[in-house]
């Protein structure tokens, strides 16, 4: 057993209004620069939908993720270390800037210095890659709420093999929306494709980043990413991706995108695993089988042994108490209703999703029967089949069985809470019948609906003790010196130098007084 921490995070895509404030937010923060402009770290789709980039689940065009070999063994999709040496200098399985999107502006002049006239003055756009005009034709969210599913919405890859249960018609549509983030995976195939070794989990927390000093821009990391949350600065020549705002949370604050989203549906927190076992895990023979495997590398924070190995591996007390806290842990493992985002692509990802149970209380409402009864809702589950394809093969790698148990668990839950609330007498068979305890589904109820800022991000600070680089007086960003922040040349699209974080102006100062005592 090799103990190791790893942050981690679930969203309850039952509370996600689409609203794109953790993705602007997130845009604000970290790829507002020259050369980023197309990036998105968050970005939120709907679903039925193409996603961004387009189609990026079709691994059989862009190679990203594992496969499984005949001799059992795990190897990358796009291929090796001798098929990326011939490719290096071309890498063909990559998306191009129109799966992304091109990104514009508008000629504002024109229409603020125009004058008066019987028309009324427009803005055209005008393209931030070559500056010429151009038509707005594809974007990060195309789909938003269904406006471009009409025309594009059968090409969404996890629509194959049921297509004719999927309608497009806006009234008979299945429709939720899905905020994607890096993954921060166990097993980061960007990783294992980087030419360079530029790309790193750290041992602390397990949050992967660029070392923008090693980076060549070989693009690999690109291709390998079946998520494709890896992208490419034009500028600066450099891959980007992701970074869970280790600034942030290195002082115990969440992410910009948990911090500012409006439907509190995200949840941080640390998960304990055993590395040794990550690889055996990765490796399983039938892809059904991927998540179990994965449930099975988490390990019990209040296990002794592991509690013993946990020190002896350098785990500082307080993160294993974190541990034992975590939100993330309990909807993972104790309850077990978060589920992982495409386990097929053998990643072992550590950003969880608590799937949407709305459209299956919807069609019971509109056949006339209560629907908040357990019976009624279970039934719905049962013959519901739409999403629960749909939802299996986005999460599950097409195994309906645990969608269909965590989608029960949530009906129970309602139902439950409903006699609750209403002042009748509880009933205990409801949770029972979905394997729980009736303090299982309380307790549950109170996570996912009314938990506190401090129930929902349990996170640790940092230590100096475990490594230097780790404190931010001492992280240096490569990109800095062409705009990341200044005004220094080709910083003219970062505007002026910001304000140091009140947190970390708070941080310094208790440092310098330690320093001094």
């Amino acid at each position: 057993m090799r103990v190791m921490a790893q942050l981690a995070m679930v969203m309850n895509l039952d509370k996600c209004i689409g609203c794109h404030t953790c993705s602007v937010t997130c845009k604000q923060a970290w790829t507002n620069r020259t050369g980023m402009e197309y990036v998105w770290f968050n970005n939120v789709e709907t679903r039925p939908g193409l996603g961004y980039p387009r189609r990026y689940e079709d691994q059989e065009t862009w190679q990203g993720g594992w496969v499984r070999k005949a001799n059992g063994h795990l190897a990358l999709r796009a291929g090796g270390r001798l098929k990326k040496l011939l490719h290096i200098f071309s890498n063909p399985k990559m998306p191009g800037i129109e799966d992304y999107y091109e990104p514009w502006t508008y000629d504002y002049e024109t229409l603020l210095n125009a004058p008066q006239q019987a028309n009324f003055p427009v803005a055209r756009p005008y393209s931030l890659i070559s500056g010429k005009p151009m038509n707005v034709s594809w974007s990060a969210n195309w789909d938003d709420d269904l406006g471009g599913s009409v025309e594009h919405g059968h090409q969404d890859v996890m629509l194959k093999g049921i297509e004719d249960k999927v309608k497009f018609e806006f009234e008979k549509t299945f429709m939720f929306y899905l905020p994607r983030i890096c993954e921060h995976c166990l097993n980061p195939a960007c990783a294992a494709s980087c030419p360079s070794g530029a790309i790193y989990k750290r041992s602390e927390d397990g949050i992967v980043l660029v070392d923008q000093d090693k980076c060549r821009g070989w693009r690999m990391c690109i291709s390998g990413c079946p998520y494709k949350k890896v992208y490419f600065n034009h500028k600066t020549g450099k891959a980007e991706k992701c970074t869970f705002c280790y600034p942030r949370v290195e002082v115990g604050i969440p992410t910009v995108c948990s911090e500012t989203c409006v439907g509190r549906l995200r949840y941080i927190g640390i998960m304990l695993y055993d590395a040794d076992a990550v690889l055996a895990a990765a490796s399983v023979e039938d892809e059904h089988d991927l998540y179990a495997a994965q449930l099975a590398c988490f390990l019990d924070p209040q296990d002794p042994e592991v509690e013993r190995q946990a020190e002896l591996a350098g785990i500082p007390a307080d993160w294993v108490d974190a541990a034992k806290r975590s939100p993330v842990r309990r909807l993972i493992l104790d309850y077990k209703v978060a589920l992982p985002l495409h386990p097929e692509y053998r990643t072992m990802p550590m950003v969880w999703y608590i799937p949407p149970l709305s459209p299956v209380v919807d069609v019971v409402k509109d056949t006339g029967y209560d629907a908040e009864d357990k019976d009624n809702l279970f039934a719905a589950i049962d013959t519901l089949r739409i999403p629960m394809e749909y939802l299996a093969n986005l999460f599950t790698a097409g195994d309906i069985g645990p969608v269909n148990d965590v989608l029960k668990k949530l009906a129970a839950m309602r139902s439950y809470m409903r006699d609750l609330n209403l002042g009748r007498d509880t009933r205990p068979e409801i949770p029972a019948a979905v394997g729980m305890t009736e303090e299982d589904i309380y307790e549950m109820f109170r996570l996912l609906a009314i938990a506190k800022y401090a129930d929902r991000y349990v996170i640790p600070t940092a230590h100096a003790e475990q490594a230097h680089s780790l404190e931010e007086i001492a992280t240096d960003c490569a990109v800095s010196a062409y705009g990341g922040g200044n005004n220094e040349p080709f910083g003219t699209g970062s505007g002026q130098q910001v304000r140091i974080a009140v947190e970390d102006l708070r941080v310094r100062s208790d440092r310098m007084k330690d320093d001094v005592s």
